[in-house]
């Protein structure tokens, strides 16, 4: 898994490529833990590269969407391919974030 943080008028774009699972989440939950520990954070994930998603990886994603609304932050996601929106709507993930398919429409969501 690669992480490249940048920050796009006032959001963070965290983009991830690669693989999330029980080795490389807790790294992306770290991550996004600090990012979140300021106040109102908005942050729009990127998974344009992403290729598989496991469990611990939906773990690290229900925690920070909690910590998020804990501290009045919001998450959106974007760019997710057909396989990646599958598995999220399967776990249910699809009603805890904003999902938006293309960057520019999740920056405008965060706004």
């Amino acid at each position: 898994m690669e992480l490249h943080e940048r920050t796009d008028d006032g959001v963070i774009v965290l983009e991830i490529s690669g693989r999330v699972d029980s080795v490389t989440a807790p790294e992306l939950g770290a991550r996004l833990s600090a990012i979140l520990g300021v106040s109102q954070r908005r942050v729009l994930i990127d998974f344009a590269g992403l290729e598989y998603v496991s469990s611990a990886g939906f773990r690290v994603l229900f925690l920070a969407s909690k910590q998020a609304g804990d501290s009045g932050g919001r998450i959106a996601l974007c760019r997710l391919s057909e396989k990646a929106r599958e598995l999220f709507s399967i776990a249910g993930f699809l009603k805890l974030f904003t999902i938006a398919p293309t960057r520019e429409e999740g920056l405008a969501a965060l706004h």
